[in-house]
C-alpha cells in the first residue's frame, strides 16, 4: 500500500489544480483497503476518498488523508463482470463489448473509475450506471469488515447514491459487479446519436459502431483534460415540475427537454447556460468551453476558487433568467 506524506494531488484531478494533502493512502487489494481503514480509524485526521479525479475540484491544500483505490482487474462470470474499483470505467465498456456483453455502449468514454461509477451513478445518452450495477463490495471503515450490498440498498437516483449522502466517507469500495445483456439492444433516441449515425451512413449500428459514435460525439464537444483542465459536465441537469416546464416552453420556443415522468421534466443545464451568454466566455483564468456550455475549463493556471467563482456567477445568471437553480455535479473540496 502506498503511504505517502505531503503528496501532490495534481495528477489526481482532471482540472489540473495544484494542491497537496498531508497523507496519501492507495490500496491495491482488499487486504490493503482493510489496512487503510485501520489507519483511518487510528488517526484523528480528517480524510476524503477520491476516485479518478474526473469529478473533483480542489480549492485548497487538504490538511488530512486522501484515500485512493488502485485495485485493478476484472472477472467475467456469465453475463456479469466483477471489476476492481480502481479499474478505468471506459476499460469496462471496452472489455464488455469484446466479450459479447451489452448495455454500456452509451456510457463510452466517460472518464473516471469503477468505484466512482458506483458513487456517482454516472450516466449519458439515456443510460445510467444503476442500469448495470448489481452489487457493490466495500470495506467498512469503522470496523474493517468486508461487506456486499445490492444496488437497491445504494438507493440510486440522478447522479446520486447513498455513497454521496449518509454513506459518505464510511466505506472504501473494492469491487463492483455489473450485469449486462447478452443481446444488443441499442438506445439511440438521445442527443444527436441518430443524426451522427446517419452522417456516417449507418442505419442499424453494431454495438462497436454505437460505441465509436458515442466517443466521436463526446470528443467533438468535450475538451481533453490533458490539453485544457476540466471535469466534464460541471452541472447536473435540473428536473422541474411539468407546470414550470410548460411556462418556460411557452416563452422559449424549441427549448430542449427530456421526459422524466408524468409530473417532471429534465431541462439541459448547458442549454440554459448558453442562453445566458456564457458559452466560450471566461472569468479570469476559468472559462466555459466554446462547444459545450456545461463544461467549465481551466484556461491555464486557474485556482479552484476561480472556478468556483465562475460556477456561482453562472448559477446566479441561470436563476435570474429561468427561475431554476442548477447545482454542481462536481465534488468541491
Amino acid at each position: 500500500m502506498r503511504n505517502l506524506r505531503d503528496y501532490s494531488l495534481k495528477a489526481h484531478n482532471t482540472f489540473g489544480i495544484e494542491a497537496k494533502c498531508s497523507r496519501f493512502l492507495e490500496y491495491e487489494t482488499v487486504e490493503e483497503a482493510q489496512r487503510a481503514a485501520r489507519l483511518l480509524r487510528e488517526s484523528a485526521t480528517p480524510y476524503i476518498i477520491i476516485g479518478g479525479g474526473s469529478n473533483l475540484l480542489l480549492t485548497r491544500d487538504f490538511d488530512g488523508i486522501v484515500v485512493h483505490s488502485a485495485l485493478k482487474g476484472y472477472a467475467i462470470e456469465g453475463d456479469r463482470m466483477v471489476c476492481g474499483s480502481g479499474m478505468e470505467w471506459d476499460d469496462v465498456v471496452a472489455v464488455s463489448l469484446q466479450t459479447g456483453l451489452y448495455g454500456a455502449e452509451n456510457l463510452s468514454w466517460i472518464p473516471g473509475d469503477v468505484g466512482a461509477s458506483a458513487v456517482q451513478n454516472i450516466g449519458a445518452y439515456g443510460v445510467e450506471a444503476r442500469d448495470l450495477i448489481e452489487r457493490v463490495e466495500m470495506v467498512e471503515i469503522a470496523t474493517g469488515q468486508l461487506l456486499t450490498v445490492t444496488k437497491e440498498a445504494c438507493e440510486y437516483g440522478y447522479r446520486q447514491s447513498r455513497f454521496k449522502q449518509d454513506w459518505k466517507n464510511r466505506y472504501l469500495i473494492t469491487k463492483v459487479t455489473y450485469r449486462f445483456s447478452l443481446t444488443f439492444e441499442p438506445i439511440l433516441d438521445y442527443g444527436n446519436i441518430r443524426s451522427e449515425l446517419e452522417r456516417k451512413g449507418i442505419a442499424t449500428p453494431t454495438a462497436m459502431q454505437l460505441r465509436d459514435t458515442i466517443i466521436d460525439i463526446r470528443r467533438a464537444k468535450l475538451p481533453d483534460p490533458k490539453e485544457e483542465g476540466n471535469a466534464g459536465s460541471f452541472f447536473m441537469n435540473p428536473i422541474v415540475g411539468r407546470r414550470k416546464y410548460e411556462l418556460l416552453a411557452s416563452e422559449y420556443e424549441g427549448m430542449p427537454h427530456y421526459e422524466v415522468d408524468a409530473d417532471h421534466v429534465k431541462i439541459p443545464a448547458g442549454w440554459m447556460i448558453d442562453q445566458c451568454g456564457w458559452k466560450g466566455k471566461s472569468l479570469g483564468r476559468a472559462g466555459v468551453h466554446d462547444k459545450q456550455a456545461l463544461v467549465l475549463v481551466n484556461r491555464g493556471g486557474a485556482t479552484g476558487d476561480e472556478i468556483v467563482a465562475l460556477c456561482e456567477a453562472i448559477r446566479r445568471d441561470v436563476y435570474e433568467k429561468f427561475g431554476i437553480m442548477i447545482y454542481p455535479e462536481v465534488n468541491i473540496v
